[in-house]
């Protein structure tokens, strides 16, 4: 890793010049929901999606690139991310209503989405309440919550690709699936349409009340979390499975499995990275020791361990 830091600025020189911001040995934990991780190497902040385009047209080759957004199931090891990061900000966040459509920067809250629709008497998009991420992140992952999915109301999705061209894709075009797209890897959603239909704006408003109300009764949201670890496998509920495998409290290092929803891992302070994806292994191997489903996360784990080899790297997690 001393290498890779020493590499640093050398790299950002050679980087293409930006309208928005570019630093160098970003810590990246405060932009996590965790609050832990390693920094960046370089953090690209662009100013529009035409300054993002110029930038991946004008960087060299070689250099890596990794999407973050919102922080809310990613997992940033202890050794960081080599290469650049590109975060969407405020540039990336606008919300406009047009009719019974919605058209939403790649940065802007789930949340935010909702609240919005809930103004316009939209009726359709409350389960984005329900959503902690960005509407560029649940493009990519169809996220989904309280019995919706992004397919479900998604028409057309804006994105820059690795080499800076803009494309556009229906919702027919990405092939999505249970927590899957068929976006392209080096795909940066930058902007999506959604479909709402007219409501009663006290019944969506009531919705979201509940949707909120069974968040807080369920999950444990106001604490350092990723959100759902890991995917439910068919035919089960990952909590049910992480439950009858004894995991409830389990802890490794200041890393916890939540007494509130075991398919939610905790920061009780002070954790790691490493802590983090450690105690998840273990659950994955506990629970295919009781009941033979092997578990998989839902939460991305990107970077580079601070220590080689400390936990088993799925190709697909690593930038």
């Amino acid at each position: 890793m001393m290498a890779a830091m020493k590499s640093v600025p050398d790299l950002i020189d050679r980087l293409p010049t930006v309208r928005g911001s570019l630093q160098a040995n970003a810590p990246l934990a405060k932009y996590v929901w965790f609050r832990t991780g390693g920094p960046a190497d370089i953090l690209f902040q662009p100013e529009s999606a035409d300054d993002l385009a110029d930038f991946l047209r004008g960087k060299p080759s070689g250099v890596p690139v990794t999407i973050l957004g919102t922080g809310s199931n990613v997992l940033i090891r202890d050794g960081g991310i080599s290469g650049v990061v590109i975060r969407l900000g405020k540039a990336f966040s606008q919300i406009t209503v047009d009719g019974e459509h919605v058209h939403v920067g790649g940065g802007a809250l789930d949340a935010n989405v909702a609240k919005a629709a809930r103004v316009s008497g939209l009726d359709g998009l409350s389960f984005l309440y329900g959503i902690p991420g960005t509407i560029g992140g649940s493009v990519r992952m169809n996220a989904g919550a309280y019995g919706s999915e992004i397919k479900d109301v998604l028409v057309s999705a804006d994105v820059v690709d690795g080499q800076g061209q803009h494309q556009t894709f229906t919702r027919d075009d990405l092939g999505l699936s249970y927590r899957h797209s068929t976006l392209p890897s080096d795909a940066i959603v930058v902007s999506a349409m959604l479909q709402g239909s007219p409501g009663d704006r006290a019944r969506i408003a009531a919705r979201m009340d509940d949707i909120q109300e069974a968040r807080e009764a369920t999950q444990p949201i106001r604490t350092r979390t990723g959100g759902s670890t890991f995917k439910n496998p068919d035919g089960y509920k990952a909590w049910e499975l992480v439950d009858a495998a004894g995991c409830r409290g389990l802890q490794m290092g200041a890393a916890q499995v939540s007494e509130k929803h075991t398919n939610f891992l905790v920061n009780t302070g002070g954790a790691s990275a490493r802590d983090i994806e450690a105690l998840g292994e273990e659950v994955r191997r506990r629970v295919k020791a009781h009941s033979g489903v092997t578990l998989e996360w839902e939460i991305r784990r990107i970077g580079n361990p601070a220590e080689p080899s400390v936990c088993p790297t799925d190709p697909e997690d690593t930038p």
